[in-house]
């Protein structure tokens, strides 16, 4: 089988790009040749950009066209929908990493122009996505119709995108998020307990919210505070952790000082991949505050997954996270605990909960290597080939789950 996919890639310094390159590794290890056409070209901004790309490629020995949509990039999207209006073309197919929707930002050249003005205040800015939401939303629906595949990353996820993006049931297949088959590292020494937030470093992860609650910690609870060490880790490219006039990383090393928490907070930036496995074993939980957005509530419900704490399961390691996105099914295996996000109280007290109560962190590790089998790249590489022939075959989601003959087989275009 010959598949295309459309995905960011490294070097980029995206969450989905890691993953891409992880799926790419596993997909072709499960038999199935990929390429990728998109790696090295120029973000495509229009419906018209994309359909020329589209045009002036031959799509006649592709069988299957695969995105990883979401980060609210508008590349893979509208090729996408240029080989959807196609008369003769590939299947089709999405990962949507973002559900309830494929895209969220506006999707006129026009209006997107507009939202991108970064001096417009706040209260604009948001009166604006919602009033060109519904064209937006429009054109995710039109897509979502017309793929002969989606798959989410959870339950949850599938849930909510079928349910927003009106599509039948069993329309949306879950692949959950694959893991690395690690040597899993034994528990460091119970003293200190040490906690790891690992990810990109950007405003929108709650990372203010965990600092803030090691302080109230400090503050109620000086001794049992005494017994905590927090590394903050992750990416740190200008283009996520900078803000406007404000390094939000040099915020959060001012918050640290503020509150007295220089000897319990150390700081591991820009690490290399290979380090990563070592980095999360040398620690007891990763705890990942994130918050949803504001300005997408307006949209929708955002209930996508996190590449940490896919590391942290394939690490063996627990989770405590707040309740945004589709966190609480993630931890739902008795690998970790949920609490509401931004509830710096609640946080606070989770936080105290693994320092009275040791022995939670050794059955929530022994969760996570217990998925991590299950979860395996290899298996997650052998689900997806599987996946894919369904489709080359015509046989989508929806058809076997209703129990309606297959559709016949599109006839394909040519090579990218």
């Amino acid at each position: 089988m010959r598949l295309v996919l459309l995905s960011p890639l490294p070097p980029e310094q995206t969450g989905i790009a890691d993953y891409a390159a992880h799926w790419c590794r596993a997909v072709k290890a499960a038999g199935v040749e990929v390429l990728t056409p998109l790696q090295g070209q120029k973000p495509l901004h229009s419906f018209a950009a994309a359909r020329r790309w589209v045009a002036e490629r031959d799509w006649s020995k592709v069988d299957v066209v695969h995105a990883e949509l979401g980060g609210g990039r508008h590349t893979e999207f509208f090729v996408l929908a240029a080989l959807a209006a196609m008369p003769v073309r590939p299947r089709l197919s999405a990962t949507v990493h973002d559900p309830e929707r494929l895209v969220w930002r506006p999707v006129s050249a026009t209006w997107r122009r507009v939202d991108g003005v970064r001096w417009l205040p706040g209260l604009v800015s948001k009166a604006l996505a919602v009033l060109v939401d519904p064209h937006t939303l429009w054109a995710e629906r039109r897509l979502a119709h017309r793929l002969d595949g989606i798959v989410t990353l959870t339950q949850t996820g599938a849930q909510r995108l079928s349910r927003r993006m009106k599509l039948p049931p069993g329309r949306v297949r879950v692949i959950p998020h694959g893991t690395l088959p690690l040597s899993v590292r034994p528990l460091p020494p119970t003293e200190p307990v040490r906690l790891l937030y690992f990810g990109f470093i950007y405003a929108g992860k709650g990372i203010e919210d965990l600092v803030d609650a090691l302080g109230r910690l400090r503050q109620q609870e000086p001794e049992l505070a005494d017994r905590v060490q927090l590394t903050i880790a992750g990416g740190t490219a200008p283009d996520i952790a900078f803000g406007g006039r404000r390094s939000y990383l040099d915020g959060l090393r001012e918050r640290v000082a503020a509150l007295g928490l220089q000897s319990q907070v150390s700081w591991h930036l820009d690490l290399d991949e290979r380090d990563i496995p070592d980095l999360i074993g040398q620690h007891h939980v990763m705890v990942l505050p994130y918050r949803d957005s504001r300005k997408l509530a307006l949209m929708g419900q955002m209930r996508g997954t996190s590449g940490a704490l896919a590391w942290a399961v394939a690490a063996g390691r627990g989770v405590i996270t707040s309740d945004a996105r589709a966190f609480a099914e993630e931890i739902s295996h008795g690998n970790g605990q949920a609490y509401p996000q931004g509830d710096i109280t609640a946080l606070t007290a989770a936080l105290a909960q693994v320092l009275r109560e040791p022995q939670c962190i050794q059955h929530w590790s022994a969760a996570a290597r217990a998925l991590a089998d299950q979860r395996v790249w290899p298996r997650t590489g052998t689900a997806f080939a599987a996946y894919f022939s369904s489709l080359q075959r015509g046989v989508d989601v929806q058809a076997v789950m209703s129990g309606a003959p297959p559709s016949a087989p599109s006839t394909t275009g040519s090579t990218p």
